[in-house]
C-alpha cells in the first residue's frame, strides 16, 4: 500500500473517529449541566472538568492573543503566495503547496462555519450569551494554521537552521495555545478533544494532498 493511501485512510479513520465521538457527545449521558440550563453531553466527566478548571479570565485573554498571533502564519504565507503571483505573472506559477495551502484554510474556514449552524452544545460560561462550544474553534484553528505550517514550511523554506527555528516556534506556539485554552474554562473538556479530533484529520487530509504534490519550487525565507 501506498504512502499516500495510508495517509488518505489515516485521515478518514480520524473524520471516522470524530463523527462517532460527535454522536456520543450528542446523545450520551446528557444533562442541564449547561448556563440557563443547556443540556451537556458526557455530563458527568464535562462538569468534573469544569469544576476542577472553571472560567479563568488571564488564560482566556492570553489564549485569545496567541490565536491572533498564530494567524500571522497565514498573513505569511497569503505574502508568498502573493509576490509569487506578481514575480511569476500567472496564479498557475504559485507553489502548488501555497495554493493547496489556500484552499486548506478555506476547508477549516467552511467547518468553522458548519458548526456555528450546527450546535453540539454551549459554552459552559456566558461570555457574550449562549454560544456555540463544540468543537472548540480555538482549538481546531490553532492546530490546523501550525500543523499545515510545519508540512508546507520544508518546501520553502531551504535554509535548515531557519527551518527548524521556524518550526519549533510554530510548535511552541500550537502547544500554548491549546493548553491555555483548555486551562481558560471556556469550553468543555468534550469541546477541546473533538477540536483536536477534527483539526488532525483536516491537516491529515491536506498531508495527503501535498504529499501527492512532490515537485515544489523552493523559496528562501531569511529568519
Amino acid at each position: 500500500m501506498s504512502k499516500n493511501k495510508k495517509s488518505f485512510i489515516f485521515s478518514g479513520v480520524l473524520f471516522l473517529l470524530f463523527v462517532v465521538f460527535t454522536i456520543v457527545v450528542k446523545n450520551v449521558d446528557v444533562h442541564s449541566i449547561g448556563p440557563n440550563g443547556s443540556a451537556v453531553g458526557l455530563a458527568t466527566i464535562n462538569n468534573s472538568f469544569k469544576n476542577i478548571l472553571p472560567y479563568n479570565d488571564a488564560f482566556y485573554k492570553i489564549s485569545t492573543v496567541l490565536g491572533y498571533v498564530s494567524f500571522l502564519l497565514v498573513v505569511l504565507y497569503g505574502a508568498i503566495g502573493i509576490k509569487q503571483l506578481f514575480e511569476r505573472k500567472s496564479f498557475f506559477k504559485v507553489d502548488r503547496n501555497i495554493i493547496l495551502l489556500g484552499m486548506f484554510y478555506i476547508l477549516v474556514g467552511l467547518v468553522y462555519i458548519l458548526f456555528e449552524f450546527i450546535v453540539i452544545n454551549y459554552r459552559p460560561v456566558l461570555l457574550d450569551g449562549l454560544e456555540a462550544s463544540y468543537p472548540s474553534s480555538h482549538t481546531m484553528l490553532a492546530i490546523c494554521i501550525c500543523v499545515s505550517s510545519l508540512i508546507v514550511s520544508k518546501s520553502i523554506i531551504s535554509k535548515k537552521s531557519a527551518l527548524n527555528v521556524f518550526n519549533a516556534l510554530t510548535i511552541v506556539l500550537m502547544v500554548l495555545i491549546v493548553l491555555t485554552r483548555l486551562a481558560s474554562g471556556v469550553h468543555w473538556l468534550t469541546d477541546i478533544i473533538g477540536g483536536i479530533l477534527i483539526s488532525l484529520a483536516l491537516c491529515s487530509l491536506f498531508d495527503s494532498f501535498v504529499n501527492i504534490n512532490k515537485k515544489n519550487s523552493k523559496i528562501e525565507i531569511k529568519i
